[in-house]
């Protein structure tokens, strides 16, 4: 039973609650287009309105459509992995299969993070042959191929590519023959280039407070992103969905099969689908985003519901989402619990190389660690639990586990102080893995930093100390958005005391070691 008056009120609100120059939301149930919504305007200028034929670019909800063409035409992975060494031609040790990289299981660094290291500006042209400028770059991993996750767009378009060269097709058709044909997606379009967006669709940067700016794009990406649809293709895709429910060679039964790592234990993403939970119920789903753009979609297969939302500014797609999957279930969210004291603190992952903190509040907290952070509250047991991670203390430990990461972590206490003198870090440091210089800059009492590389030399961002020997390199904008966000740094000393190297990393690609030249 769909409960229509809490839905169509949520649907009233979302223009309010998610405030931006436009949007699209949609609802699926039983097969059935049960809300379909249309909001503000696609670009305001020109004062264009925002309709439900207006295509968005769907950003990375694109990758179960590629890993959908995948499977349609690959019963075995084998000539694909036979083809990948001519995609990673410097790579170092065992490469990944296809299918981790399809699970996002590959531990290859995401090739969008790296372009910041590579000296990329936010808003610079990022062609399709610069993506091989990256992969001739990609010599190891961050973690051994099928024991933990990361996300990597890099995957996505290493698999585009080996299609694209297996079949000799463009995906582009490939696409349409596939998904967009059987599921009536009548106007949806592989557009590569993000800088000649569908329907002159304008996606806005800003807030209301700061004012909405259009967002300059200029990267090329198909495989990862690349795909424009529009909210009726969307919904005419969650219809096919349901009414291939009951076939066990469907497309979408096949992608959503839940995955697992090279040791059996279950993960929570495969074939471009993330598996969560939304109200209890397991769903399959994926968010996307690029600057000025976020998309989110979703499948309860117990349901047989479907929500769809897309925005052409940076509020949040899944919460609007989720809002309406309560609404459409009639759903109602506990009271929070308290949040208890001495949570509080700062630690390094020995795993990651990463800065994990905790802040709270009076009934939620924040864990500083993944690209955005990990909303958490208080459970019953004791424990702070988000989405995708459970704090818990082991004596005076604090223990953290990721299960999508198939990661438990001892996490290592780091201390505010002493903090290091700025005159020991500043210099310049060299990636042998990036072939790439990393200049740190002492600057009227503010620490500052430059990356140089392939890509041209960055702009300077903001460097500051959080503990001895360890810094935060803060980037905020980039090609690809959300961008990395904080980049963690920790000092390398020699046996005469003095800093003679960096290991520098964030969530999408870590560990990275640069040497004091």
């Amino acid at each position: 039973m769909i409960a229509t008056l809490g839905l169509n009120q949520i649907l009233d609100d979302l223009p309010n609650r998610f405030r931006g120059p436009g949007g699209v939301a949609g609802v699926v149930k039983d097969g059935e287009v049960i809300a379909a919504r249309a909001w503000g305007y696609s670009d305001l200028a020109s004062r264009r309105k925002m309709t439900v034929g207006t295509r968005l670019p769907i950003c990375s909800i694109s990758k179960q459509f590629t890993c959908a063409v995948l499977l349609h035409h690959f019963d075995d992975f084998a000539p694909l992995n036979a083809r990948l060494p001519e995609l990673l031609p410097h790579f170092e040790g065992d490469l990944p299969t296809v299918e981790q990289l399809c699970h996002n299981q590959s531990g290859l660094r995401d090739y969008w993070a790296l372009t910041i290291l590579q000296g990329a500006k936010a808003e610079q042209t990022f062609a399709r042959d610069d993506a091989f400028l990256m992969f001739d770059r990609m010599k190891t991993t961050h973690f051994d191929p099928g024991t933990s996750y990361s996300y990597c767009n890099a995957n996505f378009r290493l698999v585009g590519e080996l299609i694209e060269r297996e079949i000799g097709r463009s995906l582009q058709g490939l696409l349409s023959e596939t998904i967009w044909g059987p599921a009536g997606m009548k106007t949806a379009a592989l557009l590569p280039d993000s800088r000649v967006p569908a329907d002159g669709v304008i996606g806005y940067e800003g807030s209301e407070q700061s004012g909405y700016m259009p967002a300059d794009n200029g990267i090329y990406w198909f495989g990862d992103a690349g795909i424009s649809a529009s909210l009726e293709d969307m919904l005419a895709y969650e219809s096919w969905i349901d009414a291939e429910r009951n076939n066990p060679d469907g497309l979408y039964n096949r992608i959503s099969a839940e995955p697992t790592f090279k040791d059996g234990t279950p993960a929570r993403y495969g074939y471009g689908l993330a598996h969560i939970e939304v109200a209890g119920r397991k769903v399959t789903g994926h968010a996307g985003a690029l600057r000025g753009f976020r998309a989110f979609r979703m499948h309860c297969a117990s349901e047989r519901l479907s929500v769809v939302v897309l925005l052409n500014h940076e509020g949040s797609a899944y919460g609007a989402a989720e809002a309406l999957f309560h609404a459409a279930i009639g759903h109602v969210a506990p009271a929070p619990i308290a949040m208890p004291d001495g949570w509080e603190g700062q630690w390094l992952c020995p795993e990651t190389n990463l800065l994990s903190a905790i802040e709270t509040g009076k009934t939620d907290g924040h864990l500083h660690f993944a690209t955005g952070g990990d909303p958490l509250h208080a459970a019953d047991d004791g424990t702070l639990t988000g989405a995708n991670v459970t704090l818990s203390r082991d004596g005076d430990t604090m223990v953290m586990a990721r299960k999508d990461e198939n990661l438990v972590s001892r996490l290592v206490p780091l201390p505010k102080s002493p903090i290091t003198p700025s005159e020991e870090f500043a210099g310049r440091y060299y990636s042998d893995e990036l072939d790439a210089t990393f200049t740190i800059v002492a600057e009227g009492g503010g620490l500052y930093a430059v990356c140089e590389g392939v890509l041209g030399a960055g702009i300077m961002e903001r460097v500051h100390p959080v503990g001895p020997d360890a810094w935060i390199f803060v980037t905020r904008r980039s090609m690809d958005a959300p961008a990395p966000g904080d980049w963690t740094i920790t000092a390398k000393r020699g046996f005469d005391g003095k800093i003679e190297g960096l290991v520098l990393g964030c969530w999408l690609a870590r560990k990275i070691c640069y040497r004091r030249l």
